[in-house]
């Protein structure tokens, strides 16, 4: 079991690199960084990958919208140089809050768009003139296509230090999950219930490796978990059921929400609908307290070292290969210690 963590996109970039060192100390192996409508990612990973030596570096995530593939493939491929073939790029849709709100872009066809970027950014590292007609993207854009006719398929001047950057993709909806079986090395779902994966994806998932090709290995499923060694306060509980309820409730509309849809699929669906009604009336503290108890300790790796302990095993057994830690506890020498700790337990 590998241990990381997504880093917040709010601190600044030297106190960061100060607390993944602290953190790599305790046992930490790979640094995740998003990018939503913050300072962009990419240059929090090259400052990472600068100050740092062993530490795996991903991108969690770009969104598929804002650069074009060849310039996914591109960023992809100099993160890996200048980090010396330690960088994973993660991938996903994001929302039409940030893809339409933020940058302007229309948010469709995310199953066929993330298909096409995958297969572009693969040709890009192997070095092969790049000849791409899909859909959703023509490279080169030819006349016929409406280009100026000038552009002829090029290939990447530098020479990766890997043919082949690991990518991982954020899904949730069965099509989507089904498809990151299929082409991707790794895999970031959001609120993993280890208990009810298998009703929830299992048929998704089956459907993506039956058309998998070997050479990409397991499926590494990279889990965000909100994580408290010991019985975690109040507060800490309520933190996690906050955020349960917005993405429940909040996250989208009444019929276009991922994670309620999800939550259904575990076997919740009252309780799905109770939190999205709560929620959307403005009864937020209300949505919260509606949101199950045994869902809160399924989604987060919190209690003592045994508890946490029997957690680590349903997760390793329903398939998670790195969990992706947001450490709760108040103070930072606490949460570094929770850090090791979980290491420990991880590594057996």
């Amino acid at each position: 079991m590998k241990l990381g963590m997504v880093i917040d996109y709010a601190g600044g970039f030297d106190e960061t690199v100060e607390l993944m060192l602290a953190y790599e100390q305790a046992g930490l192996e790979l640094a995740a960084v998003p990018e939503a409508y913050s300072f962009d990612g990419v240059s929090q990973l090259g400052y990472l990958a600068a100050k740092t030596e062993k530490l795996e570096l991903m991108s969690a995530i770009f969104q598929i919208y804002s650069r074009t593939p060849a310039l996914l493939a591109m960023t992809a491929a100099g993160l890996d140089f200048v980090s010396g073939g330690r960088f994973i790029l993660g991938l996903g849709a994001s929302g039409p809050q940030v893809v339409e709100g933020f940058h302007g872009v229309k948010y469709d066809a995310q199953l066929g768009r993330t298909r096409e970027v995958v297969d572009i950014c693969r040709q890009v590292w192997r070095r092969e003139p790049v000849n791409h007609r899909g859909k959703h993207y023509t490279v080169p854009l030819t006349k016929e296509d409406g280009g100026s006719g000038l552009g002829k398929p090029l290939k990447l001047i530098n020479h990766p230090v890997r043919s082949d950057v690991p990518i991982s993709i954020a899904a949730l909806g069965e099509k989507n999950v089904a498809l990151v079986a299929e082409i991707s090395q790794g895999w970031q779902p959001l609120f993993f219930h280890p208990l009810k994966a298998q009703q929830a994806w299992g048929d998704a998932l089956a459907a993506g490796f039956d058309k998998r090709d070997p050479a990409l290995g397991e499926l590494d499923i990279q889990l965000q978990v909100n994580f408290h060694v010991g019985e975690p306060p109040a507060e800490v509980v309520q933190k996690v059921r906050d955020q349960l309820a917005l993405y429940i409730g909040g996250m989208g509309a009444r019929d276009k929400n991922f994670y309620n849809q999800l939550t259904v699929r575990y076997g919740y669906e009252d309780a799905a609908r109770e939190i999205q009604d709560l929620y959307l009336a403005g009864q937020k503290a209300e949505a919260a307290a509606a949101v199950p108890a045994d869902l809160v300790e399924a989604v987060t790796l919190m209690g003592d070292e045994d508890s946490i302990r029997r957690q680590v095993a349903e997760f390793e057994a329903a398939g998670v290969r790195t969990f992706l830690v947001n450490p709760m506890a108040a103070d930072p020498a606490d949460r570094i210690e929770h850090v090791r700790t979980l290491a420990r337990i991880c590594r057996g």
